[in-house]
């Protein structure tokens, strides 16, 4: 393996010039062959004065760099975080390192543009120091830095990231501190015997990939209004022991995994290119940044189908209620959810994909565990307790296409906030958040639904008065995508009064 160790930072006599040593210490250990760049040594104009980076005149310093960089199979890149970021001086290298010809090739003909990653079968990773506790770094400040070096430089060049080490706080640390960064720095260096990435690191990122890519935060909410359905059918919370429900609920779980999946994997495109990704939004990023491809998609797409097929019969089979309306409402149901991007349906497409979402995980799984359990389809019950769940799922789906806006448009998607702008999306979640909480009103007053939307629900009216308060303040009027997590937790945490009040007090 040929390993190129990038140093970074301005000054050679630096904390990271030392980690950098370390680093080089126990990749000559492991076997490796050893290349070093200090940025700091090359003489070079860190700005980009023509049109474009590849017509401006290369110095021999830059021209050495992309050499060793072919070289090389594995880059590190040791470097300090300032202001969020890289150093000006990396920056200015990237910027004239990494040019069109060298880095990527960039196409527009055909269907459109595009372009192809030529630096592709190579890793790399950061070592990066702060002066703020990296997990602070990480989970309040999303690691912008960290992010711009792996996926919009590197990854666009198709260079994998296998690894990113943050260190600090530096200004506050104990020379015993320093010193145990240096020794991990070699243990890193030294691990490159196995490979860019150790065995178990190995394992452990492939299932942290596998349970990024299925997304369980969405899971609660299938169960929820199966869980309302099986228990309307039986009458009675002795059926959450019952192997029909458990196998019933089997079914629903891989078939959210088959759905979300897919949607993985048609989406690309889409996710790609859209800089606003979130944990409610943008798909899990895990084709876009490298952790899974698509064959692996595709092989998981394929044993959650089965998985939910073999349990799914095996709940028909057993199950109190009739055999050929519980098969027919989960085919059904299947069919719904995989259309959302699969074609031919693509209903994502044609601007029925929130209100898909929305039936599936509503009346869908209500019905499904309403029939599975013995209930009759024809019954007016689960229809009747699924319309407020039905309408309250309406705001956050309809707003998780506000993110992804400009990079569903791109690629031909036509969701709610595509067709009609971010102002008609805000339009139509305030209106479904209206209803939804009108209509349980309405419920509630009547007795409707065996009286399972109780009093309780009534504080859905002002949880909606303050998503409608917080949509005319903060999204109307935007004409760009912007990240709303703030918004989709408000609007989520909407559901709770359609389906965990009525699962309550049904139990």
């Amino acid at each position: 393996m040929n390993v190129l160790i990038i140093l970074g930072h301005p000054r050679t006599d630096s904390l990271c010039g030392a980690l950098a040593e370390a680093y080089r210490d126990g990749a000559l250990e492991a076997g490796v062959e050893v290349r070093e760049l200090a940025v700091a040594d090359c003489e070079f104009d860190p700005d980009v004065r023509a049109e474009s980076p590849a017509d401006q005149r290369m110095e021999p310093d830059l021209r050495e760099a992309q050499e060793r960089i072919r070289w090389a199979d594995h880059l590190v890149f040791v470097y300090p975080n300032w202001w969020g970021t890289m150093p000006a001086r990396l920056k200015g290298f990237f910027d004239r390192v990494f040019t069109p010809g060298f880095a990527f090739f960039e196409y527009d003909e055909g269907e459109g543009a595009g372009h192809e990653e030529l630096l592709s079968g190579r890793t790399a990773e950061l070592i990066v120091t702060m002066d703020m506790p990296p997990w602070v770094y990480r989970w309040i400040y999303r690691q912008p830095g960290n992010n711009a070096v792996k996926r919009a430089t590197l990854g666009y060049a198709g260079v994998r990231t296998t690894r990113i080490t943050n260190l600090g706080p530096v200004e506050s640390s104990t020379p015993e501190e320093r010193e145990g960064w240096l020794e991990k720095a070699t243990r890193l260096g030294r691990g490159l015997a196995t490979g860019p990435e150790s065995r178990s690191t190995r394992v452990r990122q492939t299932a942290t990939a596998w349970l990024k890519a299925l997304r369980l935060q969405f899971y609660p909410m299938s169960w929820v209004a199966y869980t309302i359905g099986a228990l309307a059918a039986a009458g009675s919370s002795a059926v959450l022991s019952s192997p029909v429900y458990w196998l019933g609920f089997a079914f629903l779980f891989f078939l959210e995994a088959a759905t979300v999946l897919s949607n993985e994997y048609v989406d690309y495109p889409s996710d790609r290119e859209n800089g606003f990704a979130g944990p409610f939004t943008g798909g899990s990023q895990v084709l876009v940044d490298g952790e899974l491809n698509f064959a692996d998609l595709r092989r998981g797409i394929g044993v959650a189908l089965l998985l939910a097929v073999a349990f799914g019969g095996v709940a028909v089979a057993v199950g109190p209620g009739s055999p050929v309306a519980a098969a027919a409402v989960m085919a059904v149901l299947g069919l719904l959810a995989l259309g959302y991007t699969i074609p031919p349906l693509e209903l994502s497409y044609r601007t029925l994909g929130e209100l898909d979402v929305a039936v599936t995980h509503s009346v869908g799984v209500l019905i499904c565990g309403f029939v599975l359990l013995g209930g009759a389809a024809t019954d007016p019950l689960p229809w009747l307790l699924s319309i407020p769940f039905l309408l309250s799922v309406l705001p956050s789906i309809t707003l998780a296409g506000v993110p992804d806006r400009a990079a569903d448009r791109a690629v031909g998607k036509e969701t709610i906030a595509v067709r009609f702008g971010i102002d008609g999306a805000a339009t139509v979640a305030m209106a479904t958040a209206i209803l939804a909480s009108l209509t349980a009103i309405v419920w509630v007053a009547s007795g409707v639904a065996g009286g399972a939307y109780g009093p309780l629900v009534l504080l859905s009216v002002p949880h909606a008065s303050g998503l409608v308060w917080l949509l005319q303040n903060r999204l109307r009027g935007r004409s760009e995508p912007a990240r709303i997590d703030g918004l989709m937790v408000a609007s989520l945490g909407f559901l709770v009064w359609f389906g965990v009040v009525p699962l309550l007090n049904l139990v």
